[in-house]
């Protein structure tokens, strides 16, 4: 039971942390120092993780969920590297404490 509680512990903070980040593209899409390059990346990104449709649909066995383990980090990985540190850092702070902030309602 223990082990149970561990590993959902840890995907759950593997989920949040995911959602900052992609909350923290979107701000940085907004970012005037971000290259354009790296907002169509990032804008892509965003827009797959809070769409609906998905590439492969969720109700296909296996291959519907693996395309949001797969393709959606490494979407996130790739916009992340196209993004300057400092931009990248600021954004990722007001995610946090706008996350921290809903939390609390």
């Amino acid at each position: 039971m223990i082990r149970n509680a561990r590993w959902r512990d840890r995907w759950k903070a593997r989920a949040r942390a995911l959602k900052t980040e992609v909350h923290a593209l979107l701000l940085a899409c907004r970012d005037p120092r971000v290259p354009w390059r790296a907002k169509i990346v990032a804008s892509l990104v965003v827009a797959y993780a809070l769409s609906p449709i998905d590439l492969i649909p969720d109700f296909i066995p296996v291959l519907g969920y693996l395309d949001d383990l797969i393709l959606l980090p490494l979407g996130i990985l790739l916009a992340l590297k196209m993004m300057p540190p400092d931009v990248l850092h600021a954004c990722r702070l007001k995610a946090a404490a706008s996350q921290g902030s809903n939390k609390d309602l």
